[in-house]
């Protein structure tokens, strides 16, 4: 990751954004969930990230400016049967974000989340194929009803990387239709 985050300071002159959106999922029982699984949902979405931010976080320190934006989900706030791997990992996240933002705020670097609901993705047909839910479902207890569109994430990654946004740091930021608000199924 170093390497990528030279290679692209040497060609563009600096790094302004960093949004940290690998993730995969494991649905199983927690009680027969292996820890290979395990491992592996928290090497891709917390110590990736991890690992990302101070590659890139290192470029933006020095030059006394920037913002990095870890995708997080509905799960850094809550939890649900059989996700124990994906809802440890995203709550992990959202806590690394405020350790960054608390240590890197003097020195110009904003961390925030942003916490999607459910979004129609191959990910997500993977979990519906596992037998975990179904599209209706997740419309029925959105309060929206309907899925989050990706453009809609990306315009709130949008705002939050732009100006306006420059007192916000340390913050999650759902993106649900009223899904944590409802809590309920």
């Amino acid at each position: 990751m170093q390497d990528l985050a030279n290679w692209t300071q040497r060609q563009y002159g600096r790094i302004d954004v960093l949004v940290n959106n690998a993730g995969i999922g494991a649905v199983a029982p927690s009680d027969t969930l292996s820890l290979e699984r395990w491992s592996r949902v928290l090497a891709v979405n917390l110590t990736g990230p991890l690992l990302c931010s101070q590659a890139v976080g290192q470029h933006m320190l020095d030059a006394g400016r920037g913002v990095i934006v870890n995708i997080g989900s509905i799960f850094s706030e809550t939890g649900m049967p059989m996700r124990a791997a994906y809802a440890a990992s995203k709550h992990g996240l959202v806590g690394l974000t405020r350790v960054l933002a608390v240590e890197w705020a003097s020195r110009g670097v904003r961390v925030v989340t942003v916490e999607p609901a459910y979004v129609r993705t191959g990910l997500d047909d993977q979990d519906q194929k596992d037998g975990c839910y179904s599209a209706n479902e997740i419309i029925g207890r959105t309060p929206m009803g309907r899925y989050v569109e990706p453009r809609e994430i990306a315009a709130t990654v949008a705002f939050l990387v732009s100006d306006e946004a420059s007192f916000i740091t340390g913050a999650t930021i759902p993106v649900d239709g009223g899904w944590l608000a409802y809590g309920g199924w």
